[in-house]
């Protein structure tokens, strides 16, 4: 059977591609695992004697160390048996997780998820963030958007700055529409394209797939405006709770 530590780090290879180093002669056994880009920690391993995290005994046992994203969750784990405060990380949103069993495998991947987020450079957070729903303008001046998918369900469009594969896009019509009519998943970004006229510039498209119609006087501009609070769909842009479960 192998240990917890082993199981955690079965995981992070998995899913992270991470490797642990053991950087301290002095310890051993004490080993981190970093980003490979920004080279920040998000998990250390350590042996210590268990009466340094205030238990009974004076075993040598195995925690592990992860960096949570707010004080809130780590006020609340605390309190419960097999977590403590960062040991010898007392800054910052540091907890240790005894791995004794006390706390299962599956938990402390999660936090290992959570740790790997709230150390992670801007790039990696954004490359691993969950999918988005966005609102995207389309202007009938330029393409006949009405018709897009008339003999297809899959289009190539402008790529909005934020937007990744996997996301939800909402195709919102300009005048004389002024309504959204599509729901759209991405399934394909950084589409090499260089177009220019007069107001409109593209650089790149992303690919898009058809998954649901709308009647025209759905989800027009007023009821944008008027239940939504939506005043203007100029560019890409999130999409409020009430107006996403409304479009489900």
């Amino acid at each position: 059977m192998i240990s917890l530590r082993e199981g955690v780090l079965k995981y992070i290879r998995k899913t992270y591609k991470g490797e642990i180093e053991y950087p301290w002669m002095r310890y051993p056994d004490y080993g981190v695992v970093r980003h490979k880009d920004n080279q920040k920690w998000y998990a250390l391993f350590m042996d210590i004697p268990r009466s340094k995290l205030g238990l009974s005994g004076n075993e040598i046992t195995d925690i592990l160390n992860i960096k949570l994203a707010d004080f809130l969750t780590r006020d609340f784990l605390i309190r419960r048996d097999g977590f403590f405060p960062g040991y010898h990380i007392a800054r910052g949103n540091w907890i240790s997780i005894l791995l004794d069993g006390t706390v299962d495998l599956d938990e402390i991947c999660h936090l290992i998820d959570v740790s790997y987020k709230a150390t992670a450079s801007a790039k990696t957070r954004k490359a691993i963030r969950p999918p988005k729903e966005w609102i995207i303008p389309s202007n009938p001046k330029y393409y006949d958007s009405v018709h897009a998918f008339d003999d297809t369900d899959e289009i190539d469009w402008k790529q909005g700055s934020g937007i990744k594969t996997g996301d939800i896009v909402f195709m919102y019509i300009g005048l004389p529409v002024s309504a959204i009519l599509y729901k759209c998943v991405v399934t394909k970004t950084d589409i090499p394209w260089q177009f220019r006229t007069e107001g409109l510039t593209i650089t790149k498209l992303m690919r898009i797939r058809l998954l649901k119609r709308y009647d025209p006087d759905r989800f027009t501009f007023e009821v944008l405006k008027n239940e939504y609070g939506i005043f203007a769909v100029r560019g890409p842009r999130g999409i409020p709770r009430k107006l996403s479960e409304a479009l489900k």
